[in-house]
């Protein structure tokens, strides 16, 4: 079984999620589907068709997360320390074309939000980047094509 490396935090929000599914979400659409079969003939009832789509579609996200709650390998980026790229690293790269300067947190791949720079550590990028220290060049493949990054800080924190 393949791990699913994932912060504390990180884990943390599955869990709740799933705890809502199944606690909140779940027992809601399952009265949806009940009140809808009760008004009639089923092959012409749309809201029968929605509540039923929707059932479906939280019965599988909970075998999902349950899926990666299972696999989860938590690494707390606290306890990680060195000067290589590794899980849980903020790192600051370069570009070394046009000097436009990109920060990133590698974390898990549920963790992901770009918006706030943080990046799976399956992506890409974070596996360009991983074993790669502070001064080292990196060739990195972009939808615009290939970037050559310097990566000018790495850090490991909370």
């Amino acid at each position: 079984m393949e791990k699913n490396p994932i912060s504390p935090q990180g884990l943390i929000r599955l869990q709740h999620e799933l705890l809502n599914l199944k606690s909140v979400e779940r027992p809601a659409i399952i009265i949806q589907v009940a009140t809808a079969r009760e008004h009639g003939d089923l092959s012409e009832n749309a809201e029968y068709h929605a509540a039923r789509e929707k059932h479906s579609f939280i019965e599988g996200r909970i075998k999902e997360l349950e899926d990666k709650v299972a696999r989860a390998e938590v690494i707390d980026p606290s306890s990680v320390s060195g000067t290589h790229v590794a899980f849980g690293a903020r790192v600051k790269l370069t570009n070394v074309d046009t000097e436009e300067v990109v920060s990133y947190r590698i974390l898990g791949a549920d963790e992901t939000d770009l918006a706030n720079g943080v990046i799976g550590i399956a992506s890409p990028v974070a596996r360009a980047l991983l074993g790669k220290e502070a001064g080292d060049e990196v060739k990195i493949r972009t939808p615009g094509g290939e970037r050559t990054f310097e990566i000018t800080a790495l850090a490991f924190d909370a």
